[in-house]
Protein backbone atom coordinates (compact mmCIF):
# COMPACT_ATOMS: atom_id res chain seq x y z
CA UNK A 1 0.00 0.00 0.00
CA UNK A 2 2.89 2.37 0.84
CA UNK A 3 4.00 2.39 -2.46
CA UNK A 4 0.92 3.69 -3.90
CA UNK A 5 1.30 7.38 -5.48
CA UNK A 6 0.14 10.02 -2.78
CA UNK A 7 -2.91 11.03 -4.72
CA UNK A 8 -3.84 6.94 -5.27
CA UNK A 9 -4.22 6.86 -1.03
CA UNK A 10 -5.54 10.23 -1.16
CA UNK A 11 -8.33 9.08 -3.26
CA UNK A 12 -8.87 6.04 -1.94
CA UNK A 13 -9.06 7.65 1.39
CA UNK A 14 -11.77 10.08 0.55
CA UNK A 15 -13.60 7.53 -1.27
CA UNK A 16 -13.76 5.14 1.81
CA UNK A 17 -14.91 8.43 4.04
CA UNK A 18 -17.77 9.19 1.73
CA UNK A 19 -19.10 5.53 1.96
CA UNK A 20 -18.75 5.06 5.70
CA UNK A 21 -20.67 8.55 6.04
CA UNK A 22 -23.36 7.79 3.78
CA UNK A 23 -23.38 4.47 5.90
CA UNK A 24 -23.97 6.02 8.94
CA UNK A 25 -26.91 8.20 7.50
CA UNK A 26 -28.39 4.79 5.56
CA UNK A 27 -28.34 3.61 9.28
CA UNK A 28 -30.41 6.16 10.95
CA UNK A 29 -32.86 6.83 8.38
CA UNK A 30 -33.54 5.05 4.99
CA UNK A 31 -33.64 8.39 2.62
CA UNK A 32 -30.30 10.77 3.56
CA UNK A 33 -31.71 14.40 3.12
CA UNK A 34 -29.50 16.59 1.12
CA UNK A 35 -28.91 20.13 0.97
CA UNK A 36 -26.33 21.71 -1.81
CA UNK A 37 -23.41 21.01 -0.01
CA UNK A 38 -23.62 17.35 0.71
CA UNK A 39 -25.15 16.87 -2.72
CA UNK A 40 -22.03 18.44 -4.48
CA UNK A 41 -19.80 16.02 -2.12
CA UNK A 42 -21.52 13.17 -2.00
CA UNK A 43 -23.85 13.03 -5.09
CA UNK A 44 -22.22 14.67 -7.83
CA UNK A 45 -18.17 14.60 -7.23
CA UNK A 46 -15.99 12.30 -7.41
CA UNK A 47 -15.37 9.54 -6.51
CA UNK A 48 -18.01 7.82 -5.93
CA UNK A 49 -18.60 4.03 -6.44
CA UNK A 50 -22.22 3.61 -5.42
CA UNK A 51 -24.96 4.55 -7.08
CA UNK A 52 -27.36 7.12 -5.54
CA UNK A 53 -31.27 7.85 -6.20
CA UNK A 54 -32.54 11.46 -5.67
CA UNK A 55 -35.97 12.71 -5.40
CA UNK A 56 -35.87 16.53 -5.50
CA UNK A 57 -39.73 17.47 -4.20
CA UNK A 58 -40.96 20.42 -2.18
CA UNK A 59 -42.47 18.67 1.11
CA UNK A 60 -42.89 22.79 3.09
CA UNK A 61 -46.90 23.01 3.66
CA UNK A 62 -46.55 26.62 1.80
CA UNK A 63 -45.67 25.09 -1.23
CA UNK A 64 -48.73 22.97 -1.22
CA UNK A 65 -47.57 20.23 -3.27
CA UNK A 66 -49.86 17.38 -2.45
CA UNK A 67 -48.37 15.15 -4.95
CA UNK A 68 -44.83 15.64 -3.75
CA UNK A 69 -46.02 13.94 -0.31
CA UNK A 70 -47.97 11.32 -2.60
CA UNK A 71 -44.79 10.33 -4.11
CA UNK A 72 -42.61 10.88 -0.77
CA UNK A 73 -44.67 8.37 1.06
CA UNK A 74 -43.83 5.58 -2.24
CA UNK A 75 -40.47 6.55 -1.80
CA UNK A 76 -40.34 6.18 2.12
CA UNK A 77 -41.76 2.53 1.42
CA UNK A 78 -39.51 1.65 -1.34
CA UNK A 79 -36.21 3.09 0.78
CA UNK A 80 -37.30 0.99 4.01
CA UNK A 81 -37.60 -2.30 1.67
CA UNK A 82 -34.22 -1.77 0.31
CA UNK A 83 -32.92 -0.36 4.06
CA UNK A 84 -34.20 -3.63 5.94
CA UNK A 85 -33.60 -6.12 3.14
CA UNK A 86 -30.91 -9.26 3.30
CA UNK A 87 -29.33 -7.57 0.31
CA UNK A 88 -28.83 -3.88 1.69
CA UNK A 89 -25.11 -3.15 0.61
CA UNK A 90 -23.48 0.23 0.22
CA UNK A 91 -23.71 0.07 -3.90
CA UNK A 92 -27.05 2.23 -3.77
CA UNK A 93 -28.13 4.89 -1.23
CA UNK A 94 -31.78 6.70 -1.28
CA UNK A 95 -31.75 10.59 -0.76
CA UNK A 96 -34.09 13.31 -0.82
CA UNK A 97 -33.22 17.18 -2.20
CA UNK A 98 -36.17 19.59 -0.71
CA UNK A 99 -36.62 22.69 -2.58
CA UNK A 100 -36.47 24.76 0.17
CA UNK A 101 -32.85 23.22 2.02
CA UNK A 102 -31.66 23.00 -1.86
CA UNK A 103 -32.56 25.77 -3.84
CA UNK A 104 -29.14 26.00 -5.89
CA UNK A 105 -29.23 22.01 -6.40
CA UNK A 106 -32.80 22.94 -8.87
CA UNK A 107 -31.27 25.73 -10.34
CA UNK A 108 -27.85 23.98 -11.00
CA UNK A 109 -29.61 21.20 -13.02
CA UNK A 110 -32.19 23.92 -14.54
CA UNK A 111 -34.95 21.85 -12.75
CA UNK A 112 -38.14 23.49 -12.84
CA UNK A 113 -40.71 20.95 -11.30
CA UNK A 114 -41.50 18.35 -8.37
CA UNK A 115 -41.42 15.67 -7.83
CA UNK A 116 -38.25 13.96 -9.75
CA UNK A 117 -36.78 11.20 -9.56
CA UNK A 118 -33.03 10.61 -11.09
CA UNK A 119 -30.38 8.06 -10.69
CA UNK A 120 -26.54 8.92 -10.50
CA UNK A 121 -24.44 6.40 -11.57
CA UNK A 122 -21.45 5.48 -9.65
CA UNK A 123 -19.53 5.84 -13.06
CA UNK A 124 -19.65 8.70 -15.48
CA UNK A 125 -22.87 11.37 -15.76
CA UNK A 126 -26.39 10.65 -15.69
CA UNK A 127 -28.10 9.76 -18.96
CA UNK A 128 -31.26 10.82 -19.79
CA UNK A 129 -33.12 7.40 -19.03
CA UNK A 130 -31.55 8.17 -15.59
CA UNK A 131 -34.41 10.56 -15.07
CA UNK A 132 -37.16 8.73 -13.64
CA UNK A 133 -40.51 8.91 -16.33
CA UNK A 134 -43.44 9.95 -13.63
CA UNK A 135 -45.57 11.52 -16.12
CA UNK A 136 -46.06 8.52 -18.25
CA UNK A 137 -45.04 5.33 -15.83
CA UNK A 138 -46.46 7.16 -12.05
CA UNK A 139 -44.60 6.98 -8.67
CA UNK A 140 -45.54 3.90 -7.63
CA UNK A 141 -42.71 2.08 -5.72
CA UNK A 142 -42.89 -0.90 -7.49
CA UNK A 143 -42.28 0.93 -10.59
CA UNK A 144 -39.51 2.81 -9.07
CA UNK A 145 -38.00 -0.31 -8.14
CA UNK A 146 -38.25 -1.89 -11.58
CA UNK A 147 -36.38 1.82 -13.17
CA UNK A 148 -33.64 1.28 -10.29
CA UNK A 149 -33.41 -2.56 -11.35
CA UNK A 150 -32.34 -1.84 -14.76
CA UNK A 151 -30.14 1.25 -14.01
CA UNK A 152 -28.23 -0.60 -11.44
CA UNK A 153 -28.67 -4.44 -11.49
CA UNK A 154 -29.92 -3.54 -7.87
CA UNK A 155 -33.44 -6.08 -6.92
CA UNK A 156 -35.32 -4.26 -4.67
CA UNK A 157 -38.48 -6.51 -3.26
CA UNK A 158 -41.25 -3.92 -1.83
CA UNK A 159 -42.36 -4.49 1.53
CA UNK A 160 -46.20 -2.58 2.60
CA UNK A 161 -46.84 -2.13 5.70
CA UNK A 162 -50.64 -3.10 6.07
CA UNK A 163 -53.34 -0.89 5.49
CA UNK A 164 -56.64 -1.14 7.23
CA UNK A 165 -58.19 2.34 6.16
CA UNK A 166 -60.14 0.10 3.15
CA UNK A 167 -61.41 -2.83 5.29
CA UNK A 168 -62.37 -0.42 7.98
CA UNK A 169 -64.24 2.08 5.63
CA UNK A 170 -65.83 -0.51 3.95
CA UNK A 171 -66.77 -2.00 7.24
CA UNK A 172 -68.38 1.07 8.33
CA UNK A 173 -70.44 1.89 5.09
CA UNK A 174 -71.91 -1.57 4.80
CA UNK A 175 -72.47 -0.89 8.82
CA UNK A 176 -74.45 2.66 7.53
CA UNK A 177 -76.51 1.03 5.23
CA UNK A 178 -77.60 -2.21 7.47
CA UNK A 179 -78.45 0.21 9.70
CA UNK A 180 -80.28 2.40 7.51
CA UNK A 181 -82.27 -0.42 6.28
CA UNK A 182 -82.63 -1.75 9.74
CA UNK A 183 -84.61 1.69 10.68
CA UNK A 184 -86.64 1.74 7.64
CA UNK A 185 -87.59 -2.11 7.32
CA UNK A 186 -91.40 -1.29 7.43
CA UNK A 187 -91.03 0.93 4.52
CA UNK A 188 -88.89 0.02 2.30
CA UNK A 189 -90.24 1.83 -0.91
CA UNK A 190 -86.96 4.22 -1.16
CA UNK A 191 -85.18 1.44 -2.80
CA UNK A 192 -87.59 1.59 -5.38
CA UNK A 193 -86.97 5.31 -6.59
CA UNK A 194 -85.65 5.26 -9.90
CA UNK A 195 -84.78 9.39 -9.46
CA UNK A 196 -83.17 8.66 -6.62
CA UNK A 197 -80.62 5.79 -8.14
CA UNK A 198 -79.79 8.07 -11.24
CA UNK A 199 -78.95 11.23 -9.35
CA UNK A 200 -76.71 8.37 -7.32
CA UNK A 201 -75.22 6.86 -10.50
CA UNK A 202 -74.73 10.50 -11.73
CA UNK A 203 -72.74 11.60 -8.96
CA UNK A 204 -70.72 8.62 -9.43
CA UNK A 205 -70.18 9.61 -13.11
CA UNK A 206 -69.40 13.14 -12.60
CA UNK A 207 -66.52 12.42 -9.40
CA UNK A 208 -65.37 9.46 -12.01
CA UNK A 209 -65.05 11.91 -14.94
CA UNK A 210 -63.48 15.14 -12.40
CA UNK A 211 -60.36 16.79 -13.18
CA UNK A 212 -58.93 15.31 -9.61
CA UNK A 213 -59.91 12.03 -10.75
CA UNK A 214 -57.37 12.22 -13.82
CA UNK A 215 -54.75 13.72 -11.21
CA UNK A 216 -54.99 10.47 -9.36
CA UNK A 217 -54.86 8.39 -12.34
CA UNK A 218 -52.24 10.09 -14.90
CA UNK A 219 -50.58 11.27 -11.28
CA UNK A 220 -50.33 15.18 -12.60
CA UNK A 221 -46.89 17.02 -12.22
CA UNK A 222 -47.58 20.29 -10.65
CA UNK A 223 -44.59 23.07 -11.42
CA UNK A 224 -42.85 23.49 -7.75
CA UNK A 225 -43.40 27.32 -7.75
CA UNK A 226 -46.88 27.15 -8.54
CA UNK A 227 -48.03 24.60 -6.75
CA UNK A 228 -51.60 25.93 -7.12
CA UNK A 229 -52.00 25.17 -10.52
CA UNK A 230 -52.83 21.49 -9.91
CA UNK A 231 -56.03 22.65 -8.26
CA UNK A 232 -56.86 25.27 -10.96
CA UNK A 233 -56.94 22.53 -13.84
CA UNK A 234 -59.47 20.72 -11.44
CA UNK A 235 -61.68 24.03 -10.67
CA UNK A 236 -61.55 25.00 -14.48
CA UNK A 237 -62.57 21.40 -15.07
CA UNK A 238 -65.30 21.63 -12.97
CA UNK A 239 -66.82 24.76 -13.79
CA UNK A 240 -65.90 24.78 -17.51
CA UNK A 241 -67.73 20.92 -17.79
CA UNK A 242 -68.89 19.08 -14.85
CA UNK A 243 -71.52 22.09 -13.75
CA UNK A 244 -72.71 22.23 -17.41
CA UNK A 245 -72.82 18.34 -18.30
CA UNK A 246 -74.83 18.57 -14.49
CA UNK A 247 -76.86 20.95 -15.44
CA UNK A 248 -77.91 20.02 -18.98
CA UNK A 249 -78.88 16.02 -17.75
CA UNK A 250 -80.31 17.84 -14.79
CA UNK A 251 -82.71 19.16 -17.22
CA UNK A 252 -83.72 16.71 -19.72
CA UNK A 253 -84.28 14.43 -16.29
CA UNK A 254 -86.75 17.12 -15.29
CA UNK A 255 -87.95 17.37 -18.98
CA UNK A 256 -88.77 14.19 -18.81
CA UNK A 257 -90.41 14.38 -15.40
CA UNK A 258 -93.06 16.92 -16.84
CA UNK A 259 -93.47 14.67 -19.33
CA UNK A 260 -94.25 11.62 -17.74
CA UNK A 261 -95.80 12.34 -14.66
CA UNK A 262 -99.47 12.87 -13.62
CA UNK A 263 -99.49 15.42 -11.48
CA UNK A 264 -100.69 19.76 -11.04
CA UNK A 265 -100.25 20.71 -14.40
CA UNK A 266 -99.22 24.11 -13.19
CA UNK A 267 -96.24 22.82 -11.49
CA UNK A 268 -95.38 20.17 -14.33
CA UNK A 269 -95.45 23.39 -16.49
CA UNK A 270 -92.68 25.40 -14.20
CA UNK A 271 -90.67 21.86 -14.43
CA UNK A 272 -90.44 22.25 -18.02
CA UNK A 273 -89.51 25.18 -18.37
CA UNK A 274 -86.99 25.45 -15.86
CA UNK A 275 -85.37 22.09 -17.67
CA UNK A 276 -85.83 23.59 -20.82
CA UNK A 277 -83.89 26.70 -19.59
CA UNK A 278 -81.18 24.62 -18.35
CA UNK A 279 -80.52 22.67 -21.27
CA UNK A 280 -80.52 25.60 -23.88
CA UNK A 281 -78.70 28.32 -21.51
CA UNK A 282 -75.76 25.29 -20.68
CA UNK A 283 -75.68 23.37 -23.92
CA UNK A 284 -75.08 26.74 -25.63
CA UNK A 285 -72.31 27.67 -22.90
CA UNK A 286 -70.71 24.50 -23.77
CA UNK A 287 -70.67 25.14 -27.83
CA UNK A 288 -69.38 29.06 -27.05
CA UNK A 289 -66.57 27.12 -25.13
CA UNK A 290 -65.97 24.39 -27.89
CA UNK A 291 -66.31 27.67 -30.40
CA UNK A 292 -63.55 29.51 -28.67
CA UNK A 293 -61.19 26.91 -28.70
CA UNK A 294 -61.62 25.54 -32.29
CA UNK A 295 -62.30 28.10 -34.23
CA UNK A 296 -62.19 25.86 -37.42
CA UNK A 297 -65.22 23.85 -36.23
CA UNK A 298 -68.13 24.34 -38.77
CA UNK A 299 -71.00 25.17 -36.37
CA UNK A 300 -73.80 25.48 -38.49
Amino acid sequence: MSSLPFSCLYVQNLLSEKVEQMMEWSSRRSVVRMNGDKFRRFVKAPPRNYSVIVMFTALQPQRQCSVCRQANEEYQVLANSWRYSSAFSNKLFFTVVDYDEGADVFQQLNMNSAPTFMHFPAKGKPKRADTFDLQRIGFASEQLAKWIADRTDVQIRVFRPPNYSGTIALALLVSLVGGLLYLRRNNLEFIYNKTGWAMAALCVVFAMTSGQMWNHIRVAHPIYIHAFTIHFFVLCYFLNNLVPDAAITMGMVLLNEAATSKGDVGKRRIICLVGLGLVVFFFSFLLSIFRSKYHGYPYR
